[in-house]
């Protein structure tokens, strides 16, 4: 029984225990001055709709928004650190929940961080800022190269990867439906496609990962007449391989037996109640040129759709490989999503977490020279994926190379997530990482599709911000040289320092 129904069971025996009582005990009644507001307020908690933890703990959901008045929650583990790794900004969620309700988000008291440690960053502003009015508020980026016969014109903010059953179904209809109401794409994750991402009709981009879910034989190999029937739903609009995720690269997915309901297993054509593991490599290829010919099959199968393909950089030379195959074989993904090595997941060894995968900014600056090099980058789009929460974030990143970012921590809070750290164990209190139904119950679909698109509108508009600021007109012309990094005391370096771009065609 959960708190909701433990609450309203427990109401009812108290007012039928008081009545009763009141039969014999006339001063009984009095009590209702001390149960008659605890009950009002637990009523209240559980017909609004607006926060998650008050509906499925009613009263004591309460205290938590309490503690919240009288000291601002500390964001400990979504923080940057500098070289000692202590925290510089605790900020972040603070930040999303404002900007996914609409809220004012600015702060007082100017920066709260020590702009003299090692590691602090900034933009350079120009004194001949642009008006913000005559700035394009809404960028697109139009993905598919010469061989795509149906390509996307996409927002250069989107949901990154995460699937059903890792998040439960109204996480998922949230987040899709804000797509759909801010226009952005909502990556499916490798879990497959389920009825709740196609609903309320957003734009996907559907991951096929190791595991092949929604296109796999009884194998687990892939099978492309399964692949080709997803493919071709309308709603899909690119296809990401899934080649290694910034989590956990190398290891494959994880879904606990608890999560994996009749519904879950039959989108992802497996056994329900049983863990899923997903290999930690592709069976439907083994190397570089046979990464590139499952592309174009892919592509083929799709109607032409663009197809792409995610990987956190791990071995250097092995990626150089995928780029010197695209050469030899003139076949080349439409786009390469670069994760990094801090980039999140519901479970993972804390080894793999911490200690395995290149961190996003190195990987994403060698992955852009990389393609420069063999004069690939003018075909591929490029996206940055791996902690974006801010129009900084995306700025940086952008000025590193990248189109487009995803983001997918970020899009989780503003659904509601609260960062309890219990996704693995089916158990999440507000609804976001859980297949428990009174739990997710709790989750209102339309309030927190709402805060979704609230959340990259405003996002997307404080990057076109400090861009004006910085007397830039569009998102391409943001250059390394315009990110500044302290790296000592006494020393500055730009981005361009830090990360030497490649001469384009230089490696052929």
């Amino acid at each position: 029984m959960k708190a909701r129904q433990k609450f309203i069971l427990i109401s009812i025996i108290i007012v039928v225990i008081i009545a009763a009582v009141y039969t014999i005990w006339k001063p009984i009644i009095w009590s209702l001055i001390f149960f008659g507001p605890i009950i009002l307020i637990g009523y209240i908690d559980i017909i609004q709709t607006k926060q998650t933890i008050r509906r499925n703990f009613p009263v004591l959901g309460n205290f938590r928004f309490l503690l919240e008045k009288i000291r601002p929650e500390i964001m400990q583990y979504f923080v940057e650190t500098d070289t000692e790794g202590r925290p510089i900004n605790r900020l972040f969620r603070t930040l999303i929940y404002e900007r996914a309700k609409k809220v004012n988000d600015t702060t007082p008291f100017g920066t709260q961080m020590d702009v003299y440690r090692s590691g602090y960053e900034w933009m350079d502003h120009s004194i001949y800022a642009k008006n913000n009015a005559d700035l394009e508020h809404e960028p697109r980026v139009l993905v598919g190269g010469l061989e795509c016969k149906k390509p996307y014109s996409a927002s250069i903010l989107n949901i990154s990867a995460m699937s059903f059953g890792a998040l439960s179904q109204n996480a998922v209809l949230a987040m899709n439906t804000g797509a759909k109401k801010g226009s952005f794409a909502h990556n499916t994750g490798e879990g497959g496609i389920s009825p709740y991402h196609k609903q309320p009709g957003g734009d996907l981009i559907w991951q096929v990962g190791t595991g092949y879910f929604g296109c796999r034989k009884e194998d687990g190999t892939f099978c492309p007449d399964t692949f080709k029937k997803n493919a071709t739903i309308d709603n899909v609009k690119m296809i990401e391989i899934k080649i290694s995720q910034g989590a956990k690269p190398g290891h494959g997915g994880i879904l606990p037996a608890s999560k994996n309901t009749p519904e879950i297993a039959a989108i992802r054509h497996v056994k329900p109640h049983t863990d899923v593991l997903s290999p930690p490599s592709h069976t439907a290829f083994k190397d570089a040129e046979g990464l590139m010919h499952f592309v174009k099959q892919l592509r083929d199968l799709s109607g032409g759709k663009p197809i792409g393909f995610k990987i956190c950089i791990g071995k250097k030379e092995e990626f150089e490989n995928v780029c010197k195959a695209m050469v030899s074989t003139g076949i080349k993904p439409d786009f390469i999503t670069v994760d990094g090595g801090e980039g999140g997941t519901g479970a993972a060894p804390i080894e793999f977490s911490n200690s395995l995968g290149m961190p996003l900014r190195d990987g994403l600056s060698f992955a852009v020279d990389m393609l420069n090099g063999y004069d690939l980058k003018k075909d591929i789009k490029v996206i940055a994926s791996g902690k974006i929460f801010s129009g900084f974030h995306m700025a940086r990143v952008i000025a590193i190379g990248a189109d487009m970012c995803n983001s997918a921590r970020a899009m989780m809070i503003a659904t509601g997530c609260i960062q309890a750290l219990q996704c693995n164990t089916n158990t999440c209190p507000v609804g976001v990482t859980t297949q428990n139904k009174s739990l997710m119950r709790g989750l209102n679909v339309q309030d927190k599709a709402i805060r979704v698109a609230n959340y990259h509108e405003e996002t997307v508009k404080s990057f076109i911000e400090l861009m004006a600021a910085s007397g830039l007109s569009k998102p391409s012309e943001l250059k390394r040289s315009d990110i500044k990094r302290r790296v000592s005391m006494t020393q500055v370096l730009n981005y361009n320092e830090i990360y030497p771009s490649v001469v384009k065609g230089s490696l052929l």
